[in-house]
């Protein structure tokens, strides 16, 4: 019997375990010296809330499905048809396929194909690795057409420091502004996070406060890295998210409108760019023709356990 994730990749190393499905090249386990650093989904399940997806090419929301490039008008289904959006791109449920698979790492690939609402041909890939500095995940998409393609990507990781719920959990977010929504969870304006419920600039408690919310102007290390992180005061465990300087939003959700899971865990999801960039432009990029240069697009995250 095929799980209904499809084959299972498993890679280890440093102490750290993950485990990567052909559905969606999605990130369905992670641990480390046993101790899970992600709320994943088990082999007989299908990834639900998007739990370890990738979200490629566009992360989070478009308005109606409907955006302009080019000069051209174009229209996606409605993926998330409650709120009337285009949701999380057309990759993440189709069958990838392994490149390479070793020990500590497994890359895979996926063509999109040009079809209605996206017109553009990319080669989507993607490789996760371990090793003592935890794991690496690099998103990549080439454009093989003519013509220029619009392109975002992220991921959909939930993090874990322990059973749940995560109102003790400590989370320090390097975020200075806050993307307002209205109730399509669509962008409408910006706020700073100074002096509001969702600053966590310096730790704090999530108790209190619930999220699902874009945060972008990440303050960032001298190598361009922004850091996440969530610690249990109770047991000292910590994880952490980092991002290279491609990704310069952060969704994060507690999931408090999903009864049963709701404050279980938190997602952090890194993005290229943010909600409805395909008709904003902000943050989207434009990838050159085949063969010329700006091509193609790479971006990298990765978690690992503090304690």
């Amino acid at each position: 019997m095929i799980p209904p994730s499809g084959d299972q990749f498993e890679i280890s190393g440093g102490g750290y375990r993950a485990v990567v499905t052909e559905s969606g090249a999605a990130l369905r386990s992670l641990t480390y010296a046993e101790r899970s650093l992600v709320d994943g989904f088990g082999e007989d399940e299908m990834s639900y809330g998007g739990r370890g997806q990738l979200l490629m090419p566009w992360p989070n929301r478009i308005r109606d499905g409907r955006y302009s490039f080019g000069g051209t008008e174009h229209q996606l289904a409605l993926t998330e048809p409650r709120r009337g959006n285009a949701s999380h791109g057309l990759a993440r449920w189709v069958a990838w396929s392994v490149e390479e698979h070793t020990g500590h790492s497994v890359s895979l690939q996926y063509r999109l194909m040009a079809q209605s609402g996206f017109p553009w041909t990319l080669d989507l890939h993607v490789t996760y690795d371990v090793s003592a500095d935890g794991l690496t995940v690099t998103q990549t998409a080439t454009n093989t057409g003519t013509t220029p393609a619009p392109y975002a990507c992220g991921a959909h990781p939930y993090l874990s420091v322990g059973p749940g719920p995560v109102d003790t959990w400590e989370l320090t977010l390097p975020a200075n502004t806050r993307t307002l929504t209205d109730e399509r969870l669509l962008p409408v304006g910006r706020e700073s996070v100074e002096g509001t419920s969702y600053d966590f600039r310096v730790a704090r408690p999530l108790r209190g406060v619930e999220l699902n919310h874009t945060f972008t102007d990440l303050a960032r290390d001298r190598h361009g890295i922004a850091t996440t992180q969530l610690r249990d005061p109770a047991t000292g465990r910590g994880v952490a998210l980092w991002v290279d300087e491609h990704v310069r939003w952060l969704l994060l959700y507690t999931a408090d409108d999903v009864p049963g899971l709701e404050r279980r865990s938190i997602a952090v999801e890194p993005m290229s760019a943010g909600a409805d960039a395909f008709r904003s432009g902000e943050d989207l990029v434009t990838l050159a023709p085949t063969g010329e240069p700006g091509d193609e697009l790479s971006v990298s995250w990765g978690v690992r356990a503090v304690d």
